[in-house]
């Protein structure tokens, strides 16, 4: 994709992950607005607002979904399919909450003399009052996130932007996550919120997702320590060569901080930075495929011994010299330029 800018490299794995999003998407919607119909006092409640509702809380389920894959693939690999396609999700995620901002913007603003947008945004300007904030503006603040991220997913921004901004711009997915949650404790607390049950939901996810979020991070600091490495004589001792298995890594720390992974193929073993190219991945979760790194987000691959993807593409990691003594793996902690070639240290 980094080379050819199509629209989407279609896989099995990529249209069974859009058919599984599509008719969960749907059957969300149906369910969500059949037992609604069958509950709900039908004199105050119509299929059009029930319609919106259903739209709303699926976009906000969604979300949950979206934060929740990260740090569930922190916690267990078992996950990483459902990461690797993550940006699908987030586009049909941006679909759903622009759907339900267009109905709800029709249906509450389309029939005055305003035009929908102008009144969506000064009809009601009391922000000083809780039971009557414009919890609305707290939903275009985050659908304009959502807009950003989704219009941005392709790779061709990626690219463009560099990894750093692009990661940086997506990061803003909290700041939208914490408007849709008070866009909806707020219209609650002006009676649009519907349900109680809907104040619930937001709590008992704002849990998971914070959990999630606070357990990954206590798991990476753990694994973080762990592989932080004595020097010796200015180089990092990185532990028993047999200790790798066979095409795979260990990942190091340096003094400066710098993580480094180290991987064990055909009886040689290099170090390339465990920072991906693409979106800052770990290369070190990953394994040698083909004779490559192969990172386990998006599968983007570069040579052990250079640091460099197969052509046709241009990408480049560092690399790190290395040597062995007495079956021990020593790493020069100062990287290589980008895509500089490395001699591998041969095992034995």
């Amino acid at each position: 994709m980094a080379a050819t800018y199509k629209p989407v490299l279609w896989n099995r794995h990529k249209r069974v992950y859009d058919v599984v999003i599509g008719v969960g998407i749907a059957l969300y919607l149906a369910i969500f607005i059949a037992v609604g119909m069958s509950t709900a006092d039908s004199a105050n409640t119509s299929i059009e607002i029930l319609a919106i509702s259903a739209l709303g809380a699926c976009a906000f389920f969604m979300l949950h979904v979206v934060l929740a894959i990260g740090p569930l693939a922190r916690l267990s690999t078992t996950f990483l399919p459902l990461l690797y396609n993550r940006r699908h999700l987030g586009v049909s995620l941006f679909v759903v909450a622009a759907a339900h901002a267009t109905f709800a913007t029709v249906w509450y603003h389309g029939f005055g003399v305003l035009n929908p947008l102008v009144s969506l945004f000064v009809s009601n300007p009391r922000y000083d009052a809780i039971g009557s904030f414009p919890f609305e503006s707290l939903g275009a603040v985050a659908l304009v996130i959502l807009f950003l991220m989704a219009a941005t997913s392709h790779d061709f921004w990626l690219n463009n932007l560099s990894p750093a901004v692009w990661k940086t711009l997506h990061m803003l997915v909290y700041i939208a996550y914490g408007a849709v949650v008070l866009h909806v404790l707020l219209g609650a607390a002006s009676g649009h919120g519907g349900s109680p049950l809907y104040v619930w939901a937001v709590v008992v996810g704002f849990v998971i997702i914070a959990g999630l979020h606070l357990g990954a991070a206590i798991a990476q600091g753990g694994r973080d320590r762990a592989q932080r490495s004595a020097p010796k004589n200015d180089w990092i001792d990185a532990g028993p060569a047999d200790a790798i298995p066979q095409r795979r890594a260990r990942i190091v720390i340096a003094p400066s901080g710098a993580q480094i992974a180290i991987f064990r193929y055909d009886g040689r073993v290099s170090a390339v930075s465990n920072v991906c190219a693409h979106q800052m991945g770990p290369l070190g979760e990953g394994c040698i495929v083909d004779g490559l790194v192969t990172c386990p987000w998006h599968g983007w691959q570069y040579d052990p011994a250079t640091g460099r993807s197969p052509p046709p593409y241009t990408e480049r990691v560092e690399t790190f010299n290395v040597r062995i003594e007495n079956g021990r793996i020593l790493v020069d902690p100062k990287p290589n330029a980008k895509g500089a070639p490395a001699t591998p240290a041969a095992i034995g």
